[in-house]
């Protein structure tokens, strides 16, 4: 997919991708996978605890900045309900919590790390619609100046944003607001129609 370029999962074979100027191939892989977060759609979770999971690649951080990221994520509440709360087990691939907790859990991963470029791959779909919202107006609140890159398929999940792209069989068919892609897009239109 397009999005494993940023961190370069895959190189570019055509052109480049570039973060503030610089080509992502020009910057060593351990400072990428620092200035780049990513969370998937499929989350997956470690054996072991909530902290160790929301530590993981981003072990020195302070508890306060985990606290922090698992509040955007609107994690905190459930993780603070269980028993154990930070220490609470987290089985192989996370199967003892659910879909929606399993993707929240991964985000605040994801933001604990603090990113400065953070990619959401479809990550908030098992989210309903108004824990979604509540975490897309999080992180810009708590992360200032974070570029946020959402992959997904609602357009829920999408229609706030300041530039949406719409691709189409690989190709980039529109670009805009959503009230501009309403107004010039017809594929646009009929998605909003199909999901809204």
């Amino acid at each position: 997919a397009l999005v494993n370029l940023v961190p370069r999962f895959y190189d570019a074979t055509d052109g480049r991708i570039t973060i503030d100027g610089h080509d992502v191939r020009d910057i060593p892989q351990d400072q990428l996978r620092e200035i780049v977060g990513l969370a998937l759609q499929e989350a997956l979770l470690f054996q072991g605890d909530v902290r160790f999971n929301l530590k993981f690649g981003a072990e020195g951080v302070e508890d306060k900045q985990m606290f922090e990221a698992a509040k955007a994520a609107d994690a905190h509440g459930f993780v603070t309900g269980l028993p154990e709360t930070w220490g609470a087990p987290v089985a192989r691939r996370g199967y003892n919590f659910s879909g929606g907790q399993r993707q929240r859990l991964s985000i605040a991963r994801t933001l604990t790390a603090a990113p400065k470029v953070l990619i959401l791959d479809d990550s908030t779909s098992a989210l309903d619609v108004a824990t979604e919202s509540r975490v897309q107006a999080a992180i810009p609140e708590l992360y200032e100046g974070i570029t946020t890159i959402y992959i997904a398929q609602r357009i829920s999940a999408v229609i706030d944003l300041d530039r949406i792209v719409l691709m189409e069989n690989g190709e980039i068919t529109a670009i805009g607001t959503h009230e501009e892609l309403m107004e010039a897009s017809e594929a646009y239109r009929n998605i909003f129609a199909r999901y809204e």
